[in-house]
């Protein structure tokens, strides 16, 4: 392509104002200006647009309102369900418990000692009766087998210190308490045959 003033006018990418004589304003003419248009009417803020979008919204609120409301509620059935289920496994733990304290003699020898007097042989059985002459019911229970250990064991010489501990310290009762003496006699000694 050439390059010249002839070639400048005929580049379409460099057409616009000043690339044709006359076409762009003059210079020292004043511009016409065009007349005023009228006012168009102002647009109605709720078109039909706006009516279907709102609409559109409002269906969604609501399927997704009661899709939340059933999400809420099979949230609490399952939370009740959970508190159930834990209930039902404290039940059947205990109930395990109870089973393997059935399967211990010794427990079952207490219990039958406690619930129906029974005695072994050679043993002499007794009711502590109170005031009424009803039965006492025993308070001493048996602890579960699982939970006396070596660990919670105490050791040997420590019972046997707590027993020395213990008959240090007497619990005695007041009615069982000798009277103080009012008067203090002189002991008497015997007369022995010395030299004298």
């Amino acid at each position: 392509m050439a390059h010249g003033p002839s070639a400048r006018g005929s580049d379409p990418r460099r057409r616009g104002a000043g690339a044709r004589p006359g076409a762009g304003p003059r210079r020292g003419v004043p511009r016409q200006r065009r007349p005023a248009e009228t006012p168009r009417p102002a647009r109605p803020r709720f078109t039909a647009r706006a009516a279907v979008l709102l609409l559109v919204l409002v269906l969604l609120v609501a399927s997704y309102a009661s899709s939340m409301r059933a999400y809420l509620d099979q949230q609490r059935h399952l939370a009740g369900l959970r508190a159930s289920i834990a209930s039902s496994r404290s039940e059947v733990d205990r109930l395990a418990m109870e089973r393997k304290r059935w399967q211990d003699p010794a427990y079952v020898r207490t219990i039958a000692h406690q619930r129906f007097g029974w005695v072994m042989p050679g043993e002499i059985g007794f009711q502590v009766l109170d005031a009424n002459g009803k039965p006492l019911d025993p308070a001493d229970t048996l602890s579960p087998p699982g939970s006396v250990t070596e660990a919670t064991r105490p050791l040997w010489w420590q019972s046997a210190w707590g027993s020395v501990v213990r008959a240090g310290k007497p619990v005695v009762d007041p009615a069982d308490a000798p009277r103080p003496a009012t008067r203090i006699k002189a002991p008497t000694v015997p007369h022995t045959r010395s030299g004298r």
